[in-house]
């Protein structure tokens, strides 16, 4: 099987979640810079089978989009041009940066570690890939 690899999209900084081959557990992989995000997807994408991207849609409480969406819609207008054979899903991430934030408390991180942004946006990635897998 090939993996499901998880984007956590942000202006700055982009998190990247993946599953292992047989898409049981999922897993983060690393934060990006998002200018250099098609980059590293080409790379990555070149050495590993890749299924399915799941993308985070970010929403307001009331279930519109939030104002992050406009950021999104050309990153995902330029993944289906770069990979064309690779479909795409979204997911709601409302919560997935306080879920994270709180996972790094349950881990015993300190408060220098947690302010970590990137490792933020790693595990809200893999949060986002996790609720995929829970809802497939």
């Amino acid at each position: 099987m090939a993996r499901i690899l998880a984007i956590d999209f942000g202006t700055k900084r982009t998190g990247i979640a993946v599953t292992d081959e047989l898409q049981i557990i999922a897993s983060g992989l690393t934060t990006v810079e998002t200018k250099d995000l098609f980059a590293f997807l080409k790379e990555y994408v070149s050495n590993e089978s890749v299924e399915l991207f799941v993308i985070g849609e970010p929403k307001r409480l009331n279930n519109e989009a939030s104002e992050s969406e406009v950021a999104i819609k050309p990153f995902i207008d330029k993944i289906m041009k770069t990979f064309p054979d690779i479909p795409f899903t979204r997911v709601d991430e409302r919560f997935t940066s306080k879920m994270a934030f709180q996972t790094m408390i349950d881990s015993g991180l300190t408060k220098k570690q947690r302010k970590n942004k990137a490792l933020v946006d790693e595990i809200s990635a893999t949060i986002i890939l996790q609720s995929y897998l829970y809802s497939r």
